[in-house]
C-alpha cells in the first residue's frame, strides 16, 4: 500500500482527485481556469463540498471556457442562483464571470494566463519538505503578492488563502507531505 497526504484519504473521490490532479503543475489555461472558479467557490466551504459538485459546475459553466463565461448575461446569472447542483452564491457567481473577464485580458497581455501566474514561481514549482499536515500554511508572502496584483487587475474572491490553495492544486508549490508517493512523481511529471 502507497502512502497518501492523510488529508486525501476520507473517500474514494478525494484520493483519485489526490492521486491524479493535486499538486502536478497544470498549464492549461482552461484547466486553470476551473479551478480558479472551483478554489472561489471553496471559500468558507470545504473541498469535498466543491470536489462533490464539480461534474455539476462543468456543466453549469460550460466546462469553464473563460470566453464563455465572461459573456454571460443576468439572465445566466439567473439560472446558476437557481441551479441547486452547484454552490448559489450570487456574490461568487458574478465574480466567476468578472474573473473570466479579467482572465482573458491577462491572456492578452501575457499571450496565456500560465504565463502571468507561473511567472510568480519563475516558472518552476516551489518544492516544499512539509513532513505533517500542520506545517502547512494556509497563505504566504508569495500568495498574498499574487492576490494583491490580481485585486488590483480586478478580480475578485482571490484572497491569500484561495490564491495559495489555487497554487497547491495546480503545482505551483509542491505541498505533497515528503512521506506522500506523489511528492517525487509530481516533480518529474
Amino acid at each position: 500500500m502507497c502512502e497518501r497526504c492523510n488529508w486525501s484519504t476520507s473517500n474514494e473521490l478525494m484520493i483519485k482527485y489526490h492521486d491524479e490532479e493535486w499538486g502536478a503543475p497544470l498549464h492549461d489555461d482552461q484547466k486553470l481556469f476551473e479551478f480558479f472558479v472551483l478554489e472561489g467557490f471553496q471559500a468558507g466551504l470545504s473541498w469535498q463540498i466543491v470536489l462533490n459538485k464539480r461534474e455539476n459546475f462543468r456543466r453549469a459553466f460550460d466546462h469553464f471556457d473563460p470566453e464563455v463565461v465572461a459573456r454571460y448575461d443576468d439572465k445566466k446569472l439567473e439560472e446558476l442562483v437557481e441551479d441547486k447542483s452547484i454552490i448559489r452564491n450570487k456574490q461568487k457567481i458574478a465574480a466567476c464571470v468578472n474573473n473570466a473577464q479579467r482572465f482573458l485580458e491577462i491572456q492578452k497581455e501575457f499571450g496565456s494566463f500560465d504565463r502571468y501566474i507561473w511567472g510568480f514561481v519563475d516558472h518552476k514549482p516551489i518544492i516544499n519538505k512539509f513532513k505533517s499536515l500542520k506545517e502547512l500554511p494556509a497563505k504566504t508572502e508569495l500568495s498574498d503578492r499574487i492576490s494583491a496584483d490580481l485585486k488590483k487587475r480586478g478580480f475578485k474572491f482571490v484572497g491569500s488563502t484561495v490564491i495559495y490553495a489555487h497554487m497547491q492544486a495546480t503545482g505551483m508549490v509542491n505541498d505533497h507531505l515528503v512521506h506522500c508517493f506523489r511528492y517525487r512523481e509530481v516533480q518529474v511529471g
